[in-house]
């Protein structure tokens, strides 16, 4: 861990996309439904700062009980990329250049419209995929994701 390590230090996961409006956002907002023994936060590379949330990401998270409507993205920087024990890239056009000894893991994430899957039904899979990660990165932690 960065920072100073306690025995009740929570880890810090970054979330990263690129514009910290739609994957980024979605994985910040479940992980803090369902992963509570990990800090979660979110950023862009090239975030749009002064717009809102994707109004699609936002509804399917509401479908599931996590709301993000009031999101607006952040820039990242190499401090917010020190302070976090991870970095994950949501997808893989974000492109990250960590400072040293920053651990960065990248999701290949699913992308449903190549396969001709649009609109709300394509972001319910990019939901379920997200999610399905992170409960993945919580039992890696050594967590119960369970509510």
């Amino acid at each position: 861990m960065h920072g100073e390590e306690t025995a009740t230090a929570v880890p810090k996961v970054l979330f990263v996309c690129v514009s910290n409006r739609g994957k980024s956002v979605m994985a910040e907002g479940l992980s803090r439904q369902h992963a509570t023994v990990f800090e979660a936060s979110s950023a862009g590379t090239i975030a749009k700062v002064d717009d809102t949330v994707n109004a699609m990401s936002a509804e399917v998270l509401a479908e599931v009980g996590v709301d993000i409507y009031g999101h607006r993205p952040r820039q990242l920087t190499d401090d917010m990329m020190r302070a976090a024990d991870l970095v994950v890239a949501i997808g893989t056009a974000a492109r990250i250049d960590p400072p040293d000894g920053v651990r960065v893991e990248v999701w290949d994430t699913d992308e449903p419209s190549v396969c001709g899957i649009d609109g709300v039904e394509r972001m319910r899979l990019i939901r379920d995929d997200i999610a399905a990660r992170i409960s993945a990165l919580a039992a890696c932690l050594g967590t119960d994701v369970s509510s």
